[in-house]
C-alpha cells in the first residue's frame, strides 16, 4: 500500500504549513503529523451524517410532548443557530484546516486560556458521550442476544471501535461512511414515505391521509403555549452537537478547503431535511398527544401509524447504527482534540505523537480509557457519579458555539491581514449576524438557569467550565508557553 502524504503541522510558521514525515524526528517509528487518509466521499458522508445523532431518534418524543406541533419552531430556531455557527466555523476552517478546529482558532484569536479551556471541555463532553452511547447500544444488543450481559456488550462495542480508530484514519472514515450512510438512507426514506402518507398517496397505507389537520386538531399549533417553544429549544439543542466534527476531520482529508466549503454550504438543507422534515412527518401523521409517541418513540409510532411492519425492530437497527456512528465519531473527535492540545503544549506531549500510519495512538487510548471508566460509573453509580458527569458536560455544546462566535470576530481580521486569499467562505452580514448569534446562544444559557429542567445541567456545566478556566489562567501565568509551542496566527 502506498503511503499517503503527511498532513501539515497545525502549529507551524506564519508563512505556511510545514510537512512532517511519519517516523521522523521522534524515535520509535512514531511520527509527529497526522496523515491525509480521509477521502472526499468520507468527508461528504461525515458532513451529512454529523447532524444526525441518536438523540434525534430517541429524544424527539420528549420535545413533542413538551411543545406539541410547535416543536417544529424549536427545531427551526436551533437549526438556524447551528447554521450560523457552522458558517462562522466554516470560514475559519476553510482558511486554516486543523485537527484542533475551533479550539486552535480560539487559541490564536482569544488567547491560550480560551483554546485550552474549550478544548478540554469538548474532549470531556465526547468521552462522556462514549459511555452514554455504549450503554444505549448495549441495551439494544442485549435485547437481541440476552446471553451476553449489558456490560459485556458495552465492552465489546468500545473495544471494536477503538481498534478501528487505532488502525488508521481511513478505517475510521470507512466505518463512518457506512454508518452515516445507513442513517441518511433511513431518515431520507422515512421522510419520503411519511410525506406520501401525509398526503394520502402511499399505496397500502393504513393512514387515512388527513393532510395537515394534526398540526392544529389537538389544542392548536401551540397547545402548551408559546413558552413551550423555549422549553423545546432546551430539549433539542443538544441533539445538534456533532455538526462541527467535519471541520476537525477536514484536517486529515485530501482537500480540506473543498471539504469544509462543501459541508458549510450544505448544512442548511441537511438540517431542513433530516430534522425539520422528519419531525414534520411525525406531527402530521399523529396527534402530538398520541400516547404511542411517548410509549414507542416518535419514529416507531409514525411508522406503525401507516402500517409499516416490524417498525420497532427496524428502528432498533437504525438507532443502533446511529449509536455506533456516534461512538466512532466521538472517539475520533476526542482523540483529535487531545492530539491538538498536545501539539500546543496544553496536554501531555505523548498525545501529540503519531505512529507510522499517522494515528495518534496515545491520544486515542487516553480518551477511550476515560470512556471505559465512565461506562463503569454508569453501571456502578448511575444516579450519583455518572449523573454528575452527564449534567456537568451537558451544556458544553452551547459553550463551544459561543466561543466559535467570539473567535470568528477576531479571526476574520487575522485571516484578512495574513492570508486574504484563503477567505473563500464568508460569514453572512459580518459582524451583525455574528452578534445576533451570540445573543441567541446567551439567551438560551440564561434561560436554562431559570428553567427547572435545565438549571441543574447548566449550573454543573458552568461549575466545571469555571474550574477548567481557572486552571488554564493559573497555568498560563506560572508556565508560559515556549516559543516552539506557539500556534500559527
Amino acid at each position: 500500500m502506498t503511503s499517503q502524504p503527511s498532513l501539515a503541522k497545525e502549529d507551524s510558521t506564519p508563512g505556511g504549513p510545514v510537512n512532517s514525515q511519519p517516523g521522523s524526528g521522534n524515535g520509535g517509528g512514531g511520527g509527529d503529523g497526522l496523515q491525509a487518509g480521509l477521502k472526499n466521499r468520507h468527508l461528504s458522508m461525515i458532513a451529512i451524517g454529523g447532524v444526525i445523532g441518536a438523540g434525534l431518534f430517541v429524544g424527539s418524543s420528549s420535545g413533542i410532548k413538551a411543545a406539541g406541533p410547535a416543536i417544529l419552531v424549536s427545531y427551526a430556531l436551533v437549526g438556524t443557530m447551528v447554521v450560523l455557527v457552522m458558517r462562522m466555523l466554516g470560514e475559519m476552517a476553510a482558511a486554516r484546516p486543523t485537527s484542533g478546529s475551533f479550539s486552535a482558532y480560539a487559541d490564536q484569536a482569544l488567547g491560550r486560556w480560551a483554546g485550552f479551556s474549550i478544548g478540554w471541555l469538548y474532549w470531556f463532553f465526547w468521552v462522556v458521550v462514549l459511555a452514554v452511547e455504549a450503554t444505549a447500544g448495549a441495551v439494544i444488543l442485549e435485547g437481541w442476544v440476552p446471553a451476553v450481559p449489558q456490560w459485556g456488550w458495552a465492552l465489546i462495542v468500545m473495544v471494536v471501535l477503538t481498534a478501528t480508530n487505532l488502525v488508521s484514519v481511513g478505517s475510521y472514515g470507512e466505518f463512518e461512511f457506512w454508518f452515516a450512510g445507513i442513517k441518511v438512507v433511513a431518515i431520507g426514506g422515512f421522510v419520503l414515505i411519511g410525506m406520501l402518507a401525509v398526503f394520502g398517496v402511499l399505496p397500502g397505507s393504513d393512514n387515512p391521509g388527513k393532510g395537515f389537520a394534526h398540526l392544529t386538531d389537538a389544542g392548536g399549533f401551540m397547545p402548551e403555549g408559546a413558552g413551550a417553544i423555549l422549553t423545546g429549544v432546551l430539549m433539542v439543542v443538544f441533539s445538534f452537537m456533532g455538526s462541527e466534527i467535519v471541520t476537525l476531520a477536514a484536517g486529515e482529508s485530501e482537500d480540506p478547503q473543498r471539504a469544509v466549503t462543501k459541508a458549510t454550504n450544505s448544512v442548511i438543507w441537511r438540517i431542513g431535511v433530516f430534522y425539520l422534515g422528519s419531525i414534520f412527518v411525525v406531527v402530521t401523521l399523529l396527534p402530538w398527544n398520541d400516547k404511542s409517541i411517548a410509549e414507542e418513540g416518535s419514529y416507531v409510532a409514525a411508522l406503525n401509524s401507516i402500517g409499516i411492519p416490524h417498525a420497532g425492530q427496524v428502528m432498533n437497527v437504525i438507532v443502533l447504527t446511529a449509536v455506533l456512528s456516534c461512538l466512532n465519531s466521538g472517539l475520533y473527535t476526542a482523540s483529535r482534540m487531545a492530539f491538538s492540545l498536545g501539539r500546543r503544549g496544553d496536554a501531555p506531549k505523548s498525545f501529540a505523537r503519531t505512529d507510522a500510519s499517522g494515528v495518534p495512538r496515545t491520544a486515542i487510548l487516553g480518551s477511550v480509557v476515560f470512556g471505559f471508566v465512565a461506562v463503569w460509573f454508569n453501571y456502578q453509580w448511575p444516579d450519583t457519579v455518572f449523573d454528575f458527569l452527564l449534567n456537568s458536560s451537558g451544556a458544553v455544546a452551547l459553550f463551544v458555539w459561543l466561543v466559535i462566535c467570539f473567535t470568528q470576530l477576531r479571526m476574520r481580521g487575522i485571516i484578512l491581514r495574513e492570508e486574504p486569499e484563503k477567505l473563500v467562505v464568508k460569514m453572512w452580514l459580518f459582524p451583525y449576524l455574528t452578534w445576533v448569534t451570540i445573543g441567541m446562544i446567551s439567551f438560551v444559557i440564561v434561560y436554562m438557569l431559570y428553567d427547572d429542567a435545565g438549571r441543574k445541567q447548566m449550573l454543573l456545566s458552568l461549575l466545571v467550565a469555571a474550574l477548567v478556566l481557572t486552571f488554564a489562567l493559573v497555568r498560563e501565568k506560572i508556565q508560559p508557553r515556549s516559543g516552539e509551542e506557539l500556534p500559527r496566527a
